[in-house]
């Protein structure tokens, strides 16, 4: 059996396409997957800040639609490009086991940083939580692949890049420094893998199923359902991170202001993903006034 493999071109990408390949070929004997490579809006836009592009959807969307457009079998994402809301005739058919999903500092540590620093992120989540502990920071744009950014670390004091995207890559550097989720709470979804098929292929979901790691799934859908009650995608300085402990999901949410003087935090923890992630949403929205703080005149559904 063959089957196609949607993903962007960029060597992070194809890394995680070749790497759920493999595992599917692992444990599906005769099993052959393509890689279609698809180009995105996000991917064209470089130079363009990813909020004022729409959010996240601009790394997907073509993508998607080169499954739902029978171009495709599956289609293999970062989960934290993910936007909130699922197309109808998709579905989320496995999350394999979940990398880092801390954020790191290339550069120079957060403590290290000089007064008045530079430091480079194309992430409104990573400028309002660094400008909340660090004030003093120039906070500049940055967009690009992995080895793109890299490349500039020389141009600023520091840059910001996905922990995961570091290990997957290979890349071994002595100025890599990485926060924790308490430093810096995550994007929703980072550090895991996302692979969609379309709803109603049941062959290819049992396969998918192989796959799925149901400890960092848990812990996505916890996140990616704060995220839905939320109403936002990432032009929102927002953030979540999941773990599974004792069975139990605990989950750690934060909302914030863009400037980053105003940075919201909430706590959950339960059985149900979906409701601790939801639970934590409205805690942020309602008992901390976080939607005033959106500016939001009635709550998102």
């Amino acid at each position: 059996m063959k089957l196609r493999a949607a993903t962007r071109g960029s060597p992070l990408a194809r890394w995680q396409t070749d790497h759920v390949a493999g595992s599917l070929m692992a444990v599906v004997p005769g099993l052959e997957i393509e890689t279609v490579v698809v180009e995105t809006t996000g991917d064209r836009m470089v130079d363009t800040p990813i909020h004022q592009m729409g959010g996240k959807g601009v790394f997907v969307k073509e993508v998607q639609a080169a499954v739902l457009e029978g171009r495709a079998d599956l289609a293999v994402h970062s989960a934290k490009d993910l936007p909130g809301a699922s197309i109808d005739e998709l579905v989320l058919a496995a999350v394999p086991p979940r990398g880092d999903p801390r954020d790191a500092l290339v550069g120079h540590g957060l403590d290290s940083l000089p007064d008045g620093a530079t430091v480079a992120t194309g992430s409104v989540r990573r400028r309002a939580q660094l400008s909340h502990r660090r004030p003093d920071l120039h906070l500049v744009e940055l967009r690009g692949n992995i080895g793109t950014r890299l490349a500039k670390v020389g141009q600023f004091d520091a840059i910001v890049m996905a922990a995961a995207a570091i290990d997957r890559l290979g890349i071994k550097r002595s100025d890599i420094f990485r926060l924790s989720v308490h430093e810096m709470l995550p994007q929703v979804g980072q550090g895991a893998l996302a692979v969609e098929c379309r709803r109603r292929d049941g062959e290819i979901r049992a396969m998918l199923s192989l796959i799925e790691d149901v400890v960092s799934r848990r812990a996505v859908d916890a996140e990616r359902a704060f995220l839905v009650e939320l109403g936002g995608d990432c032009d929102l300085p927002a953030g979540a991170h999941a773990m599974i402990v004792d069975d139990r999901v605990e989950l750690t949410a934060m909302l914030a202001s863009l400037d980053g003087r105003t940075v919201l935090n909430a706590t959950g923890s339960g059985a149900d993903a979906d409701v601790v992630g939801r639970s934590a949403a409205r805690t942020l929205l309602v008992d901390r006034g976080g939607a005033a703080l959106l500016g939001a005149d009635e709550l998102r559904p």
